[in-house]
């Protein structure tokens, strides 16, 4: 047991009554900030390629538009160790007075939930100010996209080779999908974002990738209108009632849970299925999230929240949003907290059984 996981279940109860305490205080009592002449700095633990970039590049405008005094929102890249470093760094930060927010997403996520010990962060200690639901889509190149009819029945003599950002990152989520559905894919390691494995495809050094919502929407749509990639499915998203159903941004695409069922050999129940799905909500219900220090005042995610509230608020976010991140629920407030507490939090058995994946498939033991 790693040192942060021994924290955490000895002071959960203690954090969770806090972390409620300070969300209630800063939407109850924050008054809201002037930003008037600062820089605000937007920092994601990942390169510049990828999904997170696009998802903060897009909000950075709007933030500087919606926060009081219109500070310029600059986004800065802190990549390392599947955005365990940036994640690390943050923890340490003490910056109360607004120019400062972390945005993580699953990759983020997925080693604090697995006890890695290269985790020195406490997704407890920060405030969360927004939550953005996200998809993903797994593509072929053409040559195997036009042997894909819905299943991957007559594609398991291939060898796929796929760029990976570590088999605990968000990466988690296709590898175990591919599992599942009996390919033999070979994952290298150690890429620094999705957009860097999306460049291997494009120099045919990779033959499966997948992208999160906004990089599909912008990287690899492109891709797909030139027929130089097909679109194999999307992980799909969650009903009211907790199913796997079509992702809406996608809605032409079938969903992962319905690929699995056409594939022999795959099932949609039993302990694989459960705990795929467990950190399939974790890493894309919820995938990306702003946090501000533990340290900055109520006034200051009070300032943060209206910003975010107004964004979304605005005539024509739906229409942006769509563009740019797919249509996907944004989060403020106590449903964000809510959704931050989920999205960090799974059952013991599916993280026991993604401990035992790792190590059988990967050699990867975290204990």
């Amino acid at each position: 047991m790693t040192y942060f996981t021994a924290r955490r279940v000895a002071r959960s109860a203690m954090v969770l009554a806090a972390s409620t305490a300070i969300s209630t205080a800063a939407m109850a009592g924050g008054h809201g900030v002037d930003l008037s002449g600062e820089t605000a700095e937007f920092v994601i633990p990942f390169s510049e390629s990828g999904g997170s970039a696009r998802w903060a590049n897009f909000y950075a405008p709007l933030l500087n538009e919606a926060l009081t005094g219109n500070p310029t929102v600059v986004v800065r890249y802190r990549p390392g160790a599947g955005s365990t470093e940036g994640a690390n760094w943050f923890q340490q930060q003490t910056t109360d007075d607004g120019t400062l927010v972390f945005g993580t997403s699953g990759s983020t996520q997925f080693p604090y939930l697995l006890g890695d010990q290269r985790v020195r962060y406490e997704y407890q200690d920060w405030q969360p100010v927004l939550a953005s639901g996200t998809g993903g889509v797994v593509y072929l190149p053409p040559e195997l996209g036009a042997r894909f009819d819905g299943d991957f029945d007559d594609l398991q003599d291939e060898i796929f080779l796929y760029g990976s950002q570590g088999a605990t990152t968000l990466d988690l989520v296709p590898l175990l999908a591919f599992e599942m559905l009996g390919l033999d894919v070979d994952a290298v390691f150690g890429i620094e974002g999705r957009g860097d494995g999306r460049l291997m495809f494009e120099r045919g050094e990779a033959n499966i990738d997948y992208q999160t919502s906004a990089a599909y929407i912008q990287s690899v749509q492109p891709l797909v209108d030139q027929g130089l990639a097909v679109p194999a499915f999307t992980y799909g998203s969650l009903d009211a009632d907790g199913n796997i159903v079509r992702d809406p941004t996608f809605p032409d695409l079938p969903s992962f849970r319905e690929v699995c069922e056409a594939t022999a050999g795959c099932e949609t129940e039993g302990l694989a299925w459960d705990a795929w799905k467990a950190f399939f909500i974790s890493g894309f219900a919820a995938q990306k999230m702003v946090y501000l220090p533990g340290s900055a005042s109520a006034d200051v995610v009070a300032t943060y929240t209206n910003a975010f509230e107004a964004i979304i608020a605005r005539p024509d976010f739906a229409e942006l949003a769509a563009a740019e991140l797919g249509v996907y629920p944004q989060l403020t407030g106590e449903a964000a907290r809510i959704a931050s507490d989920q999205a960090t939090n799974v059952t013991p058995e599916a993280r026991e059984f993604v401990l035992n994946w790792l190590l059988e498939a990967y050699g990867i033991s975290l204990n």
